[in-house]
């Protein structure tokens, strides 16, 4: 599904990421992690298609042009640091604005459908500025969802959180993984990383450092290679 393939970007002199190499199939849930300023944010901007390449080749689904750039990011969902959510809209208009933008038909049964699954279904008529973190958060998901998207992209969604909610949060991550759907997310939190996740790949200084399933390391095993592989300490 997606190739990533000698993926190199560099902000004037500096490389942000370096030959990157990746792999990612149907089916799968990755984890990117790595130090702060590894390049974690500006891979998956790549793969979201908002940022492009210095050097290398990324493909999603066969090869991006120009022509197929829009068809790729509605097929692709991504929550990052910014929620992209309106204050002075309710909850169902967010989604009623991102659905007329996606020219989604089915528009009215998918935000019911959305709403009911990120469970903003009894709030679906406050505004979001009087939401929590954690609501703003699932409505950004919502947001992120409405497409149906075959590619999820999770941009550190653990950040700013409590318990309750990070644990809210990984039911609702869990819920999304399909055979047909590849999910992405960085994250700093090691230990829940390696527990959702198939796959994992480790970012230090641009570079991959190390990639494998995920089911092959215990948790203290993965967080003694990332300690040797990145020098932070987790």
């Amino acid at each position: 599904m997606i190739k990533i393939e000698g993926l190199s970007k560099s902000f004037g002199s500096f490389y942000a990421l370096r030959d990157v190499n990746l792999e990612m199939n149907s089916g799968e849930y990755w984890i990117i992690v790595g130090p702060n300023g590894a390049g974690k944010t500006t891979l998956l901007k790549i793969i979201a298609t908002l940022s492009r390449p210095s050097k290398g080749n990324i493909s999603i689904n066969g090869s991006i042009s120009e022509k197929n750039r829009l068809y790729i990011r509605k097929q692709i969902g991504f929550i990052g640091h910014q929620s992209f959510l309106y204050d002075n809209l309710t909850a169902e208009e967010n989604l009623k604005f991102y659905s007329r933008m996606y020219q989604l038909s089915n528009a009215v049964e998918r935000i019911s459908s959305i709403l009911q699954r990120v469970g903003l279904w009894e709030r679906k008529h406050d505004l979001v500025r009087t939401f929590s973190r954690g609501m703003q958060q699932r409505l950004s998901i919502g947001r992120a969802l409405l497409t149906d998207p075959n590619i999820v992209l999770l941009d550190e969604p653990f950040s700013g959180l409590d318990q309750s909610a990070i644990d809210n949060f990984v039911e609702l991550f869990t819920s999304l993984i399909s055979p047909d759907r590849v999910i992405i997310m960085t994250t700093h939190n090691l230990q829940l990383g390696l527990q959702l996740a198939s796959h994992f790949a480790i970012l230090s200084k641009g570079k991959i450092v190390q990639k494998g399933q995920a089911s092959t390391k215990t948790f203290p095993e993965f967080k003694q290679m990332y300690r040797e592989l990145t020098g932070e300490a987790k």
